[in-house]
């Protein structure tokens, strides 16, 4: 009844009638009590067969002949000198033992059964008298016959039988034995040892019958519940028969078969060993969450690990030897067992450990009395039927202990059931359970409330009946395991014609479909708009930089010869003053009017995309660039021309359109970068706001060179071809007292064609190369100026520039003062050109940097000054030793009288600031002559001398040397007849000379 839960009864009882729970409690609850019953009161009234009279103890005396060498008439004459006893140990000797005892006369006529129970008795020969005459011999694995005698095998050992002729009779016996036997002999009565006879047999059979049924229904169950704790309690039974058996004597007996008397002690051995690992064992799997409670691990792992030497011992010593290792790990293993027992009580407190102990107690105490008997000769068990029963108790009581754990796991079973079941049912997915055929078997209240499966009419419907066509398929689909086990999937569309969305995962399981579902509706939704904003501009609604490239490129794969493909760029003009005048509001409305004309003025598989604040790109496919010309002067026309009335104010947006053919083939970037390009010009022109790049035009091919250009200087090495050239710097008050030089930075080709410097520099700054350039010409110019200063003389400056991006990389400007230390006797030649723009993007950054120079004695120059955003505030707080004013204010300046008032004012503030003053683009001769009209200090430009090799430099006296237009020559000769001096009292000489 301990299998039995409350929650089989109420499973099994129906509503099916008051009979059908009668007869179900009358069969589970009132039969097994009344069996229960009249068994006890049977037992209690019912007469037991008694013996007549039991057994007559017979007094031996015992001899050990360990030299095995006395004959019967000896050993007789040495055992009348031993003592009478009951009972001799035989202390685990396997020497021949003698021993004789005297069988008196029946009380009534008959025979006399005279038994000498020891079950350690391998052999035993019995002789009357001083052996006169042979009774008989027996040996534990004989066959009966008529070799035997008068002896044969019954029970746990030996019966000689006498007849009522020969008694009294002293009887003389010599044996052998093994292990820890006991000699003793008593006589009985044929009547009375039937009567003990059939009690032994009867005792083997409830143990062995009793332990193997219940072993049977353990591996029964073992099979049905997969459970592999039930066959170690079943091969623990099979351990307690065996050592059942080996207590009662019958060990060398299984099944009706009998064991050979050679295999005999390893099987006992094995027996022993194996018992108690797999005690051990199964107390460790029966009681782990206890024993974790308890925390004794170091004591329980020392119970465990006894079993291996023991099972070596099993295996390795004789039987002798090996008696003494079982008593010494049987007791600490006993002692063990107890103390945790004992803990998992007080601690715990369980049923389940309470029967396990009481199974224990009686197996700890039928083992010790069996060492107790063997070691010391005391024994209380020496009855078979008490044997029996101890172990029959035993198991029936670990039974009881392995039933308790299970029922205390179906209680803990039924609790997660009814959790799961509530989870189930409060989950907010729904849950639901499918038949083959797509009908419902369950469902939870969250699946309920999706479908509205509320009504008795919705709970008929299946599966298809709430999902678009098909659905069904497509589950079957993701639980066939041929790819993810989820999927989308739409429901039936409402009157609106909107559907909703779910997200179903399911799988087969057990015959049925078992799976999820989630309204993912709102989620769809939300990443319809993720995916739309991805690709599309969320104020205007065209399509993004994102979008319109992946439509671009898209565009130029399908693309082939027969298929034209046209880009534009629009740019607004000015379209920043809507925005600061008015609002960005305003700005706002005005875009979405503007793509709003764009797109009426676009046919189907154009598109517009918004790349910038206020810049497009506008993508033509399968229109010829003749149609898309036309097209775009009318979205000029229209985004022009046409104002933009927001509220009560109106705009007016000028734009411009660049418009490029892309050949097949050709990278998105290189498309948007010539369609921008082509813009820039159209910005330029003042009357046409379109300018259009035909397939094959100069820009496409320029674009390429610039590519391969950007390639070749791409990664970490210097790329070949690399070289400098000087151009001379010529002083407008000593012509021939100077040579000073700009270094050019120049590279060559494979086809040894010299590639312009702006290119190279453009390319390298795009790759993130030049700094590496920049680092290369800085060392190249130093070694170069280190080992032939005593051929320049007259060079009191040498001027070099150097990047924007080099000089906000501040792993650069470690390398440069490195170099520059390296080459300290040269640094003060040094002059580095800084542009305007770049010295006032991080003004603190570059003062530091000028200070740095200047503190190792280098000068700097301000580069193209004019060009930028010129503040004098700016300039007063750089110590710059020179400025270039920008060539654009000399090539014009005797065309524009305000560029000359330009280039005196520059002219003026560098003399007043203590900074001279350098002209570029120097042209013609007029030009020479107003610039010294002004004070300019320097000149340079074609006119005085082109890039020059440094070889030349090196033969060159001064920087007039280069000179081959007559007028600069009389100009040169007129300035050293005069001896004009120079206009700031020789000021020069002390800082730039």
């Amino acid at each position: 009844m301990w299998l039995f839960h409350a929650d089989t009864v109420k499973n099994r009882v129906t509503a099916s009638g008051t009979l059908d729970r009668l007869v179900f409690y009358f069969s589970v609850g009132l039969l097994p009590l009344l069996i229960i019953v009249f068994t006890i009161i049977g037992y209690v009234t019912l007469e037991h067969p008694d013996l007549h009279h039991g057994p007559l103890p017979l007094q031996l005396r015992v001899l050990n002949d360990p030299a095995q060498a006395l004959t019967p008439a000896q050993a007789y004459q040495q055992l009348a000198a031993q003592p009478l006893a009951d009972h001799v140990d035989t202390h685990l000797l396997e020497t021949p033992f003698w021993f004789s005892f005297a069988v008196p006369a029946p009380a009534a006529d008959g025979r006399s059964e005279v038994e000498l129970p020891s079950r350690h008795a391998q052999e035993v020969t019995c002789w009357q008298g001083a052996g006169e005459r042979w009774l008989g011999g027996v040996q534990r694995d004989q066959q009966p016959g008529p070799a035997q005698g008068r002896m044969r095998v019954e029970k746990t050992g030996f019966i000689l039988s006498l007849e009522q002729a020969t008694q009294p009779v002293n009887v003389l016996c010599k044996g052998t034995f093994s292990g820890p036997a006991r000699i003793s002999g008593q006589r009985w009565t044929p009547y009375d040892y039937g009567l003990s006879q059939n009690r032994f047999y009867r005792s083997i059979g409830l143990l062995e019958g009793g332990l193997l049924m219940l072993t049977m229904f353990v591996l029964v169950a073992a099979l049905i519940n997969r459970e592999w704790m039930y066959v170690l309690f079943a091969v623990w039974l099979l351990g307690n028969l065996r050592l059942g058996a080996n207590s009662m004597g019958w060990d060398a007996h299984w099944l009706m078969l009998t064991v050979p008397n050679e295999w005999l002690g390893l099987l006992r051995k094995l027996t022993f060993a194996t018992y108690y690992i797999v005690t051990f064992t199964l107390f460790h799997i029966l009681f782990t969450a206890e024993l974790k409670r308890i925390n004794f691990p170091r004591v329980e792992r020392l119970g465990q690990y006894l079993g291996i030497p023991l099972f070596a011992a099993a295996l390795l010593l004789p039987y002798s030897r090996f008696l003494p290792v079982l008593w010494v790990c049987a007791v600490i293993g006993i002692a063990v067992l107890i103390f945790l027992l004992v803990r998992i009580l007080i601690v715990t407190r369980t049923r389940a450990a309470f029967w396990y102990c009481a199974s224990m107690v009686v197996v700890l105490f039928a083992r010790i009395d069996e060492v107790i008997g063997a070691a010391f000769g005391i024994r209380t068990l020496d009855q078979v039927p008490n044997n029996a029963i101890a172990a029959l108790l035993s198991s029936l009581m670990a039974a009881f202990a392995f039933a308790e754990q299970m029922r205390t796991g179906k209680r803990q079973l039924a609790m997660v059931q009814a959790e799961l079941r509530t989870t189930y049912e409060v989950t907010p997915i729904g849950l639901f359970t499918l038949d083959p055929d797509g009908g419902f078997v369950r469902s939870n209240l969250a699946l309920e409330r999706i479908l509205g499966r509320g009504s008795a009419e919705e709970r008929e419907k299946k599966w298809d009946d709430y999902f678009e066509a098909g659905a069904h398929d497509k589950l079957w689909q993701i639980v066939s395991g041929g790819g993810s086990n989820e999927a989308e999937l739409h429901g039936i569309a409402d009157a609106s014609g909107k559907a909703s969305t779910y997200l179903v995962t399911a799988t087969f399981a057990n015959g049925r479909i078992e799976g999820s579902l989630q309204d993912i509706s709102e989620r769809s939704d939300a990443v319809e708009r993720l995916r739309f904003l991805a690709e599309h501009d969320p104020l205007t609604g065209v399509l993004n930089r994102r979008g319109i490239e992946i439509m671009l490129e898209r565009a130029i794969a399908r693309q082939c010869d027969e298929r034209p493909l046209a880009l534009a760029y629009l740019d607004l003009d000015r379209f920043k003053l809507i925005n600061d005048l008015f609002g960005h509001q305003s700005g706002d409305e005005v875009l979405k009017q503007l793509c709003e004309r764009v797109e009426q003025s676009l046919g189907e598989g154009n598109h517009i995309g918004r790349i910038g604040g206020d810049e497009f790109i506008i993508l033509f496919q399968d229109v010829e660039i003749g149609a898309a010309t036309k097209i775009c002067s009318a979205i000029i026309q229209k985004i022009s021309y046409q104002s933009y009335h927001i509220g009560a104010r109106a705009f007016q947006v000028k734009g411009s359109i660049g418009l490029v053919e892309v050949d097949a083939g050709m990278r998105v970037q290189d498309a948007i970068s010539a369609a921008d390009r082509a813009c820039r010009e159209a910005k330029k022109a003042h009357n046409e706001h379109i300018v259009v790049y035909h397939k094959n035009a100069p820009v496409f091919r320029e674009r390429l060179e610039e590519l391969s250009l950007i390639e070749r200087l791409g990664g970490e090495f210097l790329p070949s071809g690399l070289f400098v050239e000087m151009q001379p710097i010529m002083s407008l008050q000593h012509p021939e007292d100077s040579l000073n030089f700009e270094v050019l930075l120049r590279l060559r080709d494979a086809d040894n064609k010299v590639v312009p410097a702006t290119r190279v520099i453009a390319a390298a700054e795009e790759n993130g190369s030049i700094a590496v350039i920049d680092r290369w010409v800085m060392a190249t110019v130093l070694e170069w100026l280190d080992q032939h200063q005593a051929q320049l003389p007259l060079t009191k400056f040498v001027c070099v520039n150097l990047s924007g991006a080099s000089l906000n990389d501040e792993k650069f400007i470690q390398d440069l003062f490195v170099i520059l230390e390296k080459h300290l006797r040269v640094v003060p030649l040094l002059c580095i050109e800084v542009t305007e723009s770049v010295a006032l993007h991080d003004l603190d950054h570059t003062s530091r940097i000028i200070e740095r120079l200047q503190a190792l004695g280098a000068k700097v120059a301000l580069d193209d000054f004019g060009a930028g955003y010129t503040s004098f505030t700016y300039l007063k707080s750089l110590s710059a030793d020179a400025l270039k004013i920008d060539g654009a204010f000399i090539q014009s300046m005797n065309m524009h009288p305000a560029n000359e008032a330009i280039v005196e004012a520059i002219v003026e503030l560098a003399r007043n600031l203590g900074m001279k003053s350098i002209a570029e683009w120097v042209e013609d001769c007029a030009m020479i002559e107003a610039l010294a009209k002004l004070g300019v200090d320097y000149v340079q430009g074609f006119i005085v001398a082109k890039p020059q090799s440094p070889d030349a430099i090196l033969q060159a006296s001064s920087a007039a040397s280069f000179i081959t237009d007559p007028d600069v020559a009389r100009f040169v000769a007129a300035r050293r007849k005069g001896g004009v001096e120079s206009a700031d009292g020789g000021k020069w000489s002390s800082k730039l000379h």
